[in-house]
């Protein structure tokens, strides 16, 4: 599954991400494997996460897409970066949710 990242925050309640996905890569089969994918990394890093959510859902059932065809990349990038409660991460080469 090849897919790029470009940009992206985790807020309060939600998380953006600009990405490019191959058209044969439904978006409901990309936030499938992003959502257990982080869910299993995250829970591994903070043990007290995989306590607290035992037996429940990590994230919610629900996401947004959209395309980027009506606006501009830049337009999209500027959205992500304004975002006041919004932690970038600090170093993007270790973000990987090796997808295959």
């Amino acid at each position: 599954m090849y897919v790029k990242i470009f940009n992206g925050v985790v807020s309060k309640g939600h998380v953006h991400i600009f990405c490019s996905i191959p058209p044969h890569i439904s978006v409901s089969d990309l936030m499938k494997k992003i959502k257990g994918r982080s869910s299993l990394k995250l829970q591994k890093e903070f043990p007290e996460l995989r306590k607290r959510y035992w037996g429940r859902h990590f994230w919610g059932r629900g996401y947004f897409s959209s395309t980027s065809g009506n606006v501009t990349d830049e337009v999209i990038n500027a959205y992500i970066d304004e975002h006041m409660d919004a932690h970038p991460p600090q170093n993007v080469s270790n973000i990987s949710l090796e997808m295959n």
